[in-house]
């Protein structure tokens, strides 16, 4: 059925194709000169963490991918070691409204977690995601599994293509609502392109540097 789809629409299929081949190229190459720019800042960014709070220095990240497959990512550490066991505790102030959790005064994230939140940093680690090929550098936000599970079968369209570090719901405004957030990344699905791909770069330059990650 697919094949046959794809004979009759012969250009849109090789177009695609070739989105994918140069977007995956641009991953590659985008998460190699990241990790060795990254690389310096490492020991300072593990130093801090190791002497102000106890716990890892990176927090393990199981999230779905691509197709629903599920796969283990990283972040840099931001919050207490036993910050999913204090989760149900807070359920109630999510600011979310929907599966996944949101408190913008969280009192689990310590304040050099704080830091790094706010410039992004605590995301380093999912270069090695991207370089794997797990992630790419623009996709919609990945959900953990849990939240996932708690999507409709419309949501979970999200991923027929890879999450992404950076996504149109980050460029947008982040509004809090999760139906909103789903629909960003089904826009984004919808229109995709080199050229999109390209304004929501440029626009998280703006978002990193000046510190808007909430």
């Amino acid at each position: 059925m697919t094949s046959i789809a794809c004979v009759e629409q012969a250009p849109a299929c090789r177009d695609l194709f070739r989105y994918r081949v140069i977007k995956r190229g641009i991953d590659i190459t985008g998460s190699v000169i990241g990790l060795l720019l990254a690389a310096p800042l490492c020991p300072f960014i593990a130093a801090a963490i190791k002497l102000t709070s106890a716990g890892p220095v990176f927090y393990r990240w199981r999230v779905v991918g691509e197709g629903g497959r599920p796969f283990l990512g990283y972040k840099v550490r931001t919050m207490v070691a036993n910050a999913d066991a204090l989760r149900p505790q807070l359920n109630r102030y999510n600011e979310r409204r929907g599966p996944a959790f949101k408190m913008r005064n969280d009192p689990r994230i310590t304040p050099v977690g704080k830091f790094l939140r706010r410039f992004s940093i605590d995301e380093l680690p999912q270069l090695v995601s991207i370089l794997k090929g797990d992630m790419s550098f623009i996709g919609p936000r990945p959900l953990q599994v849990h939240e996932w599970q708690q999507c409709t079968v419309y949501q979970k369209r999200r991923n027929n293509i890879k999450p992404g570090a950076i996504s149109l719901w980050h460029v947008s405004g982040q509004p809090p609502a999760f139906d909103d957030w789903i629909e960003l990344d089904l826009r984004y699905i919808e229109t995709w392109s080199l050229r999109l791909d390209l304004a929501i770069f440029l626009k998280s330059i703006g978002y990193i540097l000046g510190a808007k990650n909430r």
